[in-house]
């Protein structure tokens, strides 16, 4: 009855024409024309990764009234979902073997590797007609890479990398950019939409992965856009509360503003388990090294890597990404 009672109202929440919008404030517009898309709740779903983003993600899959297998490397991570009615998979290899959709939410680019392509990884396991959806943030190239090897096995794997952090991972409220087939993002959308509430088809293989890295190389740069500002604000006698209350009023407002901005480089609150400067830098990394290799110049990008290097520096690599405030107010003279 319970499953019954999910498929009526994913049917009611998914039926009708699909749009995709990106970010807050976007224009809806239609998607690519694709094949209807289809409920997938008899599929049984693996997930991987069960961290600050992975447990309450895979929380809203199991609360929907899919069959869950999950694994992490520490297992007690594992104890809430199998309480809620998940099953424990011994391996990622397991996870795979057991799954028709297997997930992953992991580090980076050496974790998926790992997962993936380990002796007892996701490879070893995964059937023909399969689905593999990696929802960490790594390398487009890295993501093409180990679709070819997926691929090679009769499966298919898609980037799904997400923006909201966790608090939009507890809410079921993240956007989520897919790089996939039209055909393949027709089957996945119906259960990414249990953890979200913007899910965007951006293209092939490694472009979910692009369109998430540019979208924090842009968060960053305006990150440093105002904590110059307050900074020389505050240098002139000027309140810095005054400041970015006023800027919401104007052209300048935006959510970098009123969240990172206010709630972060206002009070000078920057916790450890937030997105960290070390996490920060690893995208914003990917973005530079996306445009060498396109031969494009991205200075804001280089000087946004700048202050986040030196915040480490400063001994700030665990703490939340607005803490490069702190590298501007050292450089002062």
């Amino acid at each position: 009855m319970h499953r019954r009672r999910n498929r009526a109202k994913l049917e009611e929440t998914f039926g009708g024409s699909a749009h995709c919008a990106y970010g807050r404030g976007a224009i809806e517009r239609p998607c690519t024309p694709a094949a209807p898309e289809v409920t997938i709740l008899d599929e049984r779903i693996g997930f991987i990764g069960l961290g600050i983003m992975g447990r309450p993600m895979a929380g809203h899959l199991v609360d929907a009234g899919y069959a869950v297998t999950v694994w992490n490397r520490t297992r007690s991570k594992m104890t809430p979902l199998l309480e809620r009615g998940a099953a424990a998979a011994e391996s990622p290899r397991d996870v795979a073997a057991r799954s028709d959709i297997v997930i992953t939410m992991v580090a980076d680019t050496p974790d998926v590797r790992a997962v993936i392509l380990g002796p007892e990884g996701v490879l070893h396991g995964v059937r023909p007609g399969s689905i593999v959806v990696d929802m960490s943030t790594i390398s487009p190239a890295a993501t093409q890479e180990i679709a070819g090897q997926i691929e090679a096995r009769g499966a298919v794997m898609l980037d799904a990398p997400v923006s909201g952090g966790e608090k939009g991972a507890i809410d079921g409220t993240l956007s989520i950019m897919v790089g996939a087939t039209d055909e393949t993002f027709a089957r996945i959308a119906p259960l990414l939409r249990t953890m979200a509430s913007e899910v965007t088809h951006c293209g092939e293989a490694g472009a979910g992965q692009a369109v998430k890295i540019l979208n924090n190389m842009i968060l960053f740069q305006t990150g440093v856009a105002l904590a110059e500002a307050l900074s020389i604000a505050r240098a002139n006698g000027v309140d810095g509360k005054v400041l970015f209350e006023t800027l919401t009023k104007g052209s300048a407002d935006s959510f970098a503003l009123r969240n990172h901005g206010m709630k972060a480089m206002l009070p000078g609150v920057f916790p450890e388990r937030a997105f960290s400067t070390v996490y920060a830098l690893k995208d914003l990394s990917y973005a530079i090294q996306m445009a060498e290799e396109a031969g494009v110049p991205a200075l804001g990008a280089d000087v946004a890597r700048e202050l986040m290097e030196r915040a480490k520096e400063l001994g700030f690599d665990k703490e939340y990404w607005p803490v490069l405030i702190k590298a501007i107010e050292d450089g002062k003279s």
